[in-house]
């Protein structure tokens, strides 16, 4: 059985609980309709873009492709660790009255210096400097 801590409880007197989105976010990817009946659900997204992203998504699409989406989101901000990041662009994208869409989030945040250049210099030391450097304890040992 899979227990988390519980947070301080609301004025009404209920439970609130406590998980880190990363802990789950490879089962969700397995299962994304888990999504719509996680009791913890509302305490999973990491930031108010992602639980404002969750709510315009399950309000316009189907139940099944507003989780898609959702873990999508999350996965993305999982795979590429840019959270906060990622959650400016779903704000820009439910101010302009769209839904969010992991894959082309992903585009726009692309240009992420993922390429090294090609030649990088190295100077490479010779082992005749390390013969120097060790040349006084090598007499020690015989």
């Amino acid at each position: 059985m899979l227990s988390h801590p519980l947070r301080r409880g609301r004025d009404d007197g209920a439970c609130v609980h406590q998980v880190d989105w990363r802990h789950v976010i490879h089962a969700l990817r397995r299962k994304p309709g888990a999504l719509a009946g996680l009791v913890c659900r509302d305490s999973l997204f990491p930031r108010t873009e992602y639980a404002a992203a969750w709510t315009a998504l399950s309000d316009a699409l189907p139940q099944r492709d507003a989780c898609c989406r959702m873990v999508g989101l999350l996965w993305l901000a999982h795979e590429e660790a840019c959270e906060a990041e990622l959650a400016h662009l779903i704000a820009e994208e439910l101010d302009r009255a769209g839904l969010p869409d992991a894959e082309v989030l992903r585009t726009r945040l692309e240009p992420r210096g993922r390429t090294l250049p090609a030649d990088i210099p190295v100077a490479l030391t010779g082992l005749a400097q390390f013969d120097a450097l060790l040349g006084t304890q090598t007499g020690a040992h015989t």
